[in-house]
């Protein structure tokens, strides 16, 4: 009972700290020394004699000063017990003993510390490794990063070098450089280059000479480089407890064929490409009929009516006014989800088409679609990937936004349903074609993720989420 009412935590994998209760307790330099040195003999008994030399740095001193020597020690034990035990409870006695050893200059005090692996954050380490190193790669690679996120620095730092630490630390160090290694290993085996590749970095920052550990890291970049084929940017969405990625390929919309797709349309969805009067021949609307559709613009036409008829329309052009295409207008930002082989198409409406046959757009139409798209995702998507073109860069071009502020408003807007959404989708590929790459500067989506962590990290803002 007694040892349920006090909480330890002695942590020596960096800097040393004991916790009472989840309390930082202070200790005085000596005995914090006294803490490391009991620390490092492991379960053992270290005689008062030994403690003098090591802690105190002080050489066997005269028969008749041994009483004095033996206050000194006690007075710091004291000190210990009563940070290990503020309540009084008994779990000073359970965690320091005292003990009487038998020596060739006649019985000898010592003490032994004994603590619980879940009480020294060491010795959890040691267990967690060895249960890692017998299991299978997905609960080995879990087990390792837990470990190893038990490391704030090197291990035992106060007393690096003292002969007494040197034997503890040697095995502790081997034992996070083979936890390290390991854990490349078997994400390596999971598919997972992009988390072993961190962990191989540290092994090559800290055996730098070491030619298989280079070899190894060189493997697992090209990986990523043949993974990455066409990705031009990659970022976690910057929101806790998100795990969605956002990502900008070079490449066709099409041919990405493990997503749901976005295509953009006029308010009146019109698909009729006939002589590129209505809808050109080379809009993605075009490419949607012909690649999905197999040219069978009937089909779409029939998917889109369906998805429309719960839609109120905001008024109908006369034959006279609009000779061409479809009559009927739809509220900007209207979103019609298409079934299509087991995925979804989600045509939104971010233009209207005037009477010219010229379709137009602006900052504030893209961004009421964008708001409804991620909506409908969000019912709809089947938590799949979702591929979206850089819409309002084609013929609807929105002029007051170049191609690069195009793709840092879908990122924000995305960013922002994530907030809402927060199951919306595991990633948002932004697909831009070679042929546009030239004219697309990045750099203000770069900037953006920059620029959100540490608004995040400030607290939580109006409508948003702080740190989980």
């Amino acid at each position: 009972m007694a040892d349920a009412r006090t909480r330890i935590q002695v942590k020596v994998l960096g800097p040393v700290q004991l916790e009472i209760d989840g309390v930082p307790v202070r200790l005085t330099p000596l005995t914090t020394r006294l803490l490391v040195r009991l620390v490092a003999a492991e379960g053992e008994a270290v005689p008062v004699r030994q403690l003098r030399r090591d802690v105190w740095g002080l050489a066997d001193e005269p028969r008749h000063l041994a009483q004095r020597n033996r206050n000194e020690v006690q007075k710091r034990v004291l000190e210990l017990r009563r940070a290990l035990d503020p309540g009084q409870d008994g779990t000073a006695a359970r965690v320091l003993r005292t003990e009487q050893q038998v020596t060739v200059h006649g019985p000898e005090t010592a003490y032994r510390l004994v603590l619980r692996p879940e009480e020294l954050d060491s010795a959890r380490f040691t267990a967690v490794v060895g249960h890692a190193f017998l299991a299978p790669p997905a609960t080995a690679a879990h087990r390792l990063a837990e470990a190893l996120s038990l490391i704030n620095g090197r291990p035992l730092a106060e007393v690096y070098g003292e002969g007494f630490a040197d034997p503890f630390i040697r095995r502790l160090t081997s034992l996070q450089d083979s936890a390290r290694r390991e854990l490349v290993r078997v994400q390596a085996d999971l598919g997972r280059p992009d988390l072993a590749l961190p962990v191989a970095e540290l092994i090559v920052r800290d055996h730098p000479d070491d030619l298989e550990a280079t070899r190894v890291l060189d493997s697992l970049r090209a990986a990523l480089r043949a993974r990455h084929g066409a990705e031009l940017l990659r970022h976690k969405v910057p929101l806790p407890g998100q795990r969605a990625d956002v990502v900008l390929v070079r490449g066709d919309l099409f041919e990405q064929a493990d997503c749901n797709l976005v295509v953009g349309f006029t308010d009146t969805f019109d698909t009729e490409t006939d002589q590129d009067i209505v809808i050109s021949r080379d809009s993605v609307q075009s490419q949607l009929v012909d690649r999905l559709f197999a040219g069978r613009r009937r089909l779409l036409d029939e998917k889109l009516r369906t998805g429309l008829r719960s839609v109120r329309s905001v008024g109908t052009e006369s034959a006279r006014a609009k000779p061409r295409g479809r009559r009927v207008r739809y509220p900007v930002g209207t979103t019609v989800v298409v079934p299509v082989e087991g995925r979804r198409v989600f045509a939104t409406a971010y233009s209207r088409l005037g009477n010219d046959l010229v379709a137009r757009s602006g900052y504030e139409d893209l961004q009421v679609s964008l708001d409804n798209l991620w909506a409908a995702v969000s019912v709809h998507g089947l938590f799949k990937p979702v591929a979206i073109p850089l819409i309002g860069s084609g013929l609807a071009r929105i002029t007051d936004l170049d191609r690069g502020q195009l793709v840092a408003l879908i990122v924000d807007s995305f960013i922002d349903a994530c907030r809402r959404y927060p199951a919306l989708t595991p990633e948002l590929r932004i697909v831009v074609r070679p042929e546009d790459l030239a004219r697309t500067d990045l750099a203000p989506v770069e900037r953006r993720f920059q620029e959100l962590v540490p608004d995040l990290e400030s607290g939580p803002g109006p409508g948003g989420t702080g740190p989980g």
